[in-house]
Order: structure tokens, then sequence, then C-alpha cells
């Protein structure tokens, strides 16, 4: 049951735009235990299913129970939804940049930070037309649409919703599963079993053997979608609403923080308040 919940708040981050699935994961201590298990799926199958169904049931019911509220916030009140998004997608920097040294770090890496996020910059923000949004979209498509949603699952720091916005594909994957359209949700769920085992095993191989170099790669592209959550929507202006968006923000960048290391932040509130 533990498993099911913390699936099921997983689900939430994997739909939420500034929240990652796989953050969420590594924050309940079950992200390199989840990768394994998909990575070895069929060498100790039941072993893998005993842990993996009941998380990934209760991520299903976060992505579907959410879809509906998520789509609402968005239709109507966009700019101060993307904006408290923007700042749990902030949050997570901190965590991110210390997932990144903590086996080993020198300054070569920073280099392919940079890298990363120039590399992703170009793909994703300066030719923002070259990946339409897709409202019809084929059979092909839709198996596309999977396998990113299951990239950015399994892939840590990838925000969903920026990767899927800039592929085109984020707004069709809400509406989707806010109208329970099996139209496209079937054929999704085969990229997603084809994404989940492959991805699953040569993220797994890449971490045990490159780790730094691969987080480094990860968080530079992290850091280069990190603008594509705003839309030319969301200006401020000095108005009531502009307000609130700012402070929607600073309070997402607050949550989102707090949750990168929630037990040692507890330790931290609970010594403070003890001397107090």
């Amino acid at each position: 049951m533990n498993t099911f919940l913390k699936g099921i708040v997983a689900g939430i981050g994997g739909i939420s735009p500034g929240l990652s699935g796989s953050v969420l994961l590594i924050i309940f201590g079950l992200y390199q235990k989840t990768l394994d298990a998909l990575a070895t799926l069929f060498k100790d199958f039941k072993k893998n299913i005993r842990f993996l169904a009941p998380l990934l049931a209760g991520m299903g019911i976060g992505v579907l129970l959410f879809s509906k509220v998520l789509d609402f916030l968005l239709e109507h009140h966009e700019v101060p939804t993307r904006f408290a998004f923007l700042g749990l997608i902030l949050g997570t920097v901190p965590l991110f940049y210390r997932e990144v040294k903590k086996h080993g770090f020198s300054p070569f890496y920073y280099l392919i930070i940079a890298g990363a996020a120039v590399a992703g910059y170009f793909l994703f923000t300066a030719n923002p037309d070259a990946f339409p949004q897709i409202h019809e979209p084929n059979l092909l498509q839709c198996i596309i649409l999977g396998i990113a949603v299951v990239a950015t699952a399994i892939i840590p720091g990838v925000d969903p919703a920026v990767l899927l916005s800039t592929l085109g594909l984020y707004e069709l994957y809400v509406s989707s599963l806010a109208d329970f359209d099996l139209s496209v949700l079937l054929p999704m769920l085969i990229g997603v079993a084809i994404g989940a085992v492959v991805i699953s095993a040569t993220m797994s191989a890449l971490f045990r053997h490159f780790y730094t170099a691969t987080f480094s790669v990860v968080f530079g592209l992290f850091l280069s979608m990190i603008p594509n959550m705003l839309t030319d929507e969301c200006v401020l202006r000095f108005d009531a609403a502009s307000a609130l968006s700012v402070v929607l923000m600073v309070l997402g960048f607050l949550v989102s923080y707090y949750l990168g290391d929630w037990k040692e932040n507890n330790r931290k509130l609970k010594a403070y308040f003890a001397k107090k």
C-alpha cells in the first residue's frame, strides 16, 4: 500500500508541469529500484512485477485523477498555473546539481553540462516551429507520445510538460487523458511498453558505467528546457493576476526545493523550532 500511495504522488508529478515522476521517485528512494526492476523485468519476472504492479497502478491513477484538474487550470488560468509550475521546476535545480556531483566531479563536467544546455536550446527553444502542436495524431505519433512519456518518467530531471510541449505533444497528452480518448491512449501504451524496456535498460547501463557524465548531460538538457515552460501569454504586468503569478512561482519554488531533500529540511526545521 505504501508503494501504491507513493506511485499516486509520482503519477501526479508525471503530468504536472515543473514536477517529474522520476524526481519524486528519487525523493521516495524508489528510483534506482524501479530502474533496475524495469531493466531486468524478465530476468526475475515475479519479483519485479510484485514491486512494479502497485507502483505503476498508483502512477496511472495519479495521472488520470489529476489530468482533468490540470486541463481545467491550463484552460481557464494558464498564466498563474504556468508560473506556479515554473517555480516547481526552478526548485529542482539544486537537487539535480547535487545528483551530478554525487559520485565525483571535475571542472570538465561543466563543459558537458554547458554543451548539453546549448544543444537543448537550439533543439527546443531556438526552433519553436520545428515541432508544431499535434491535435489529430496518426498511429506512429501516438506511439512516439508513449515513448516520450515513459522517457520523462525514467530520465531524472526531464520534465514531461516541457519535453512534450517542445515536441508538440503536451496538449494532446493532457486532453486525451482528460477525455479518456482510447484512440490515442491505446497506441500510446504500445510506446510506453517499448520505451520502458529499452530506455530503462539504457539508462541503467549509462548510470552504472558513466554516472557523472550521464547526469551532466541530463542536467544540461533540463536547464535548456526551463524557458519553454512559459508561453507568449505569460507576460507580467502591474496587476493582481501578475502578482498572484509571482506569489505562486515563489511558493512553487519553496515546495519543490523542500521536497528535494525533505528529510534534511525536516531536520533543519525541527532544530530551528527547538531553539525557539
